[in-house]
């Protein structure tokens, strides 16, 4: 492993960055203290700052020769709506509010990089150090583009990073074209015509109408998609009746789909709402269908892959970089950033818990888990890609 000396010489202000937000986190759009925090260090190591994209957004620009060129970083920096069950002394001190997805990490290794990168310039052109909120469900990366991050902020190309536990501390994961899915939310009304649950023939039952559709939804994973493409569908909440002697007049049927691709999503949407539509016909009922998409697939550009899995390996070797890892279904809105530029997004490994001191609570260490906590050896493998990236990417003897 070659890291960068400097960055392991500052590991510990860097641990204690991170644990400091751990213990202070802030749900999507609500991440002032955050970006306080972000904001303040960036101006005492002299990088420019821009504050307000995206609501509590904060971006850093760190300039160097006469170059062009740019390369934007990106990190989030949101928490979740949940308890945190850990009793360490970075714990969540804000209740129903914990940082369970390593956004506190993410935040701190990019500012391990910016603090390098201020003192050390060696690459000719631009860094754009983005600091996301709202990626939890809140579109943040969206909302950033909409305020003009790549018109404001003219970029070549930007990348991300996540930790990814069970994949090896030291490590790296990443693979060119999809690499994380859409995710799209339903909710179908099935209207029927209450009656009394002895004299069935009086009424419509909207729950037995609701039994077929979430029967036939299957068959368009099953039987209508081609196999080779990947694509889910469940159903996650069901709602029907107050009591055991009444035929309610509606039931609710409420779910998530996940694709990798556009064409199976706009498939797999059309044919649920024709399927709902049809059936609920066919009972006499009515329907109120509605889908959401929320973030499209997330999808590496090959070029960019390439270049970071050089990037990844100059850190940590080649037997270290995974470069077919696992796609999967979970989704993540760097990839509206995907959409607007060429870029690539990498796992870095998490481990399996092992880092976790005496104090974290039951349970294994997995993203959105009340047991979760960041693995804090990852702080310079993280920030010492980030250089690599830079340095490489934007060489003082030409472009990568």
């Amino acid at each position: 492993m070659r890291l960068v000396e400097p960055i392991l010489a500052f590991q510990t202000e860097l641990e204690q960055i991170r644990r400091d937000l751990h213990a202070h986190p802030e749900l999507c759009y609500e991440e002032q203290r955050t970006a306080d925090v972000i904001a303040a260090c960036l101006e005492d190591w002299g990088i420019p700052v821009v504050r307000g994209l995206g609501v509590t957004g904060v971006v850093g620009i760190i300039k160097n020769g006469s170059s062009n060129r740019a390369i934007g970083l990106r990190a989030d920096m949101d928490a979740l709506p949940m308890q945190e069950l850990n009793t360490f002394d970075h714990a969540s001190r804000h209740p129903g509010k914990m940082h369970a997805c390593g956004h506190d990490g993410h935040t701190a290794m990019l500012l391990g990089a910016a603090h390098y990168l201020s003192r050390h310039r060696n690459f000719d052109g631009t860094v754009v150090l983005i600091f996301q909120p709202a990626e939890e469900g809140g579109a943040g990366a969206r909302r950033m583009i909409d305020d003009g991050l790549f018109d404001q902020f003219p970029m070549d190309a930007v990348y991300g990073m996540h930790n990814w536990p069970g994949l090896p501390a030291g490590s790296f994961g990443v693979i060119p074209g999809p690499m994380m899915a859409s995710s799209n939310e339903f909710r179908v009304v099935v209207k029927g015509k209450g009656a009394h649950a002895a004299q069935p023939h009086r009424g419509i039952d909207p729950v037995m109408v609701a039994v077929q559709i979430a029967q036939a939804w299957q068959t368009i994973v099953s039987r209508e998609k081609n196999p080779l493409e990947t694509a889910v569908l469940s159903i996650t909440q069901i709602h029907a009746g107050s009591a055991t002697n009444v035929i309610p007049d509606e039931a609710v049927m409420i779910g998530t789909v996940r694709t990798f691709s556009t064409e199976v999503l706009d498939l797999v949407e059309r044919r649920m709402a024709e399927m709902a539509n049809g059936i609920a016909a066919g009972f006499n009922a009515g329907i109120d269908f509605s889908f959401k998409r929320n973030y499209p697939p997330l999808i590496n550009h090959p070029e960019q892959t390439a270049f970071a899995i050089e990037a990844m390996r100059a850190v940590v070797g080649a037997a270290s970089v995974n470069t077919a890892v696992e796609p999967t279904m979970g989704a993540e809105d760097f990839a509206f950033m995907l959409q607007a530029k060429p870029g690539c997004y990498v796992f870095i490994g998490n481990g399996d818990g092992e880092h976790r001191a005496g104090g974290h609570g039951l349970g294994p260490c997995q993203l959105h888990n009340g047991s979760y906590d960041f693995n804090d050896q990852l702080l310079p493998i993280g920030a010492s890609y980030w250089v690599r990236l830079v340095e490489t990417g934007l060489a003082m003897t030409g472009a990568a």
